[in-house]
C-alpha cells in the first residue's frame, strides 16, 4: 500500500501525459478553458497541453498524498515534504511560464537533495541515515554501513545527472517514459545489487529446533 502511495503521483503524471499526448487539441482546449487563470496569457497551445496537464495532476496528487497521510495521523517523511515543495514550486513555474524545463529539473533536484542529506548527516553529525532507517532490521559492520551510505550518495548524484541528460537530449515523451520506467527500474536494480552485496554480511537465521518426539 505504501509503495503504491509513494509512486502514485508519478504514475498519474505518466498516465495524464500519455492520454493528453494522444489528444493534444483536447488537452490545449481543456487547459485553456478550465486552467487558463494559472497560465501567463491565459492560453495553452497543443504542444504545451500534455505536459502542463500532467504537471497540474502531479501537483494535486502530491498535495492529496500529504493531506491523506496527515488525516490518518501518519508521519510524513522529510523527503516527501521536500518533494511537495519542489513539485509545487517547479511545477507552478512550468505551468505559469509554459516551460516544461522547470518540471524536468524536479527529479534531479530531489535526487541531489536526498544525496546531500545522506552526506551532511554523516559528515556533520556522524549519523548514518541508512543505519537509522534499517539498523533494527539488520546488523552490519560499521564499515559496511559507511559504504552503503556513500553508495546511495553516488547513486542519487548519478541519477540526477542522468535525468538531466535524458531531459535535454531527447523529446519530452522519452523523458516521461524514463521518469517512470527508467527511474523505478534503476532504483530496483540498485537495490537488488545492494542486497547481493549485503548477503555475505547478514547472519543466517538460526533454524528452529525440531519438536521433541512424543512417546
Amino acid at each position: 500500500m505504501k509503495i503504491l502511495l509513494d509512486f502514485l503521483p508519478i504514475i498519474l503524471f505518466f498516465a495524464t501525459f500519455k492520454y493528453a499526448e494522444g489528444n493534444k487539441q483536447w488537452a490545449a482546449d481543456f487547459a485553456t478553458q478550465h486552467l487558463g487563470f494559472l497560465v501567463a496569457g491565459g492560453k495553452v497551445g497543443p504542444d504545451e497541453g500534455p505536459v502542463m496537464l500532467a504537471t497540474i495532476v502531479v501537483i494535486i496528487a502530491t498535495l492529496t498524498q500529504v493531506a491523506f497521510l496527515k488525516l490518518r495521523g501518519k508521519k510524513i517523511d522529510f523527503m516527501l515534504w521536500v518533494s511537495l515543495v519542489l513539485v509545487v514550486v517547479l511545477g507552478g513555474l512550468t505551468v505559469w511560464f509554459h516551460n516544461e524545463t522547470f518540471i524536468k529539473w524536479k527529479p534531479s533536484v530531489l535526487y541531489w537533495a536526498m544525496g546531500t542529506s545522506f552526506w551532511l548527516s554523516q559528515a556533520l553529525f556522524g549519523r548514518n541515515l541508512l543505519r537509522l532507517l534499517l539498523g533494527e532490521q539488520m546488523q552490519l559492520p560499521d564499515m559496511v554501513w559507511r559504504r552503503l551510505n556513500f553508495a546511495w550518495i553516488g547513486f542519487f548524484g548519478l541519477m540526477g545527472l542522468l535525468n538531466l541528460w535524458v531531459a535535454y537530449s531527447f523529446a519530452t515523451d522519452v523523458w516521461v517514459n524514463f521518469k517512470l520506467f527508467g527511474g523505478i527500474g534503476l532504483m530496483l536494480a540498485f537495490t537488488v545489487a545492494q542486497g547481493l552485496y549485503l548477503s555475505k554480511y547478514l547472519e543466517d537465521e538460526p533454524a528452529p529446533a525440531p519438536p521433541e518426539e512424543t512417546r
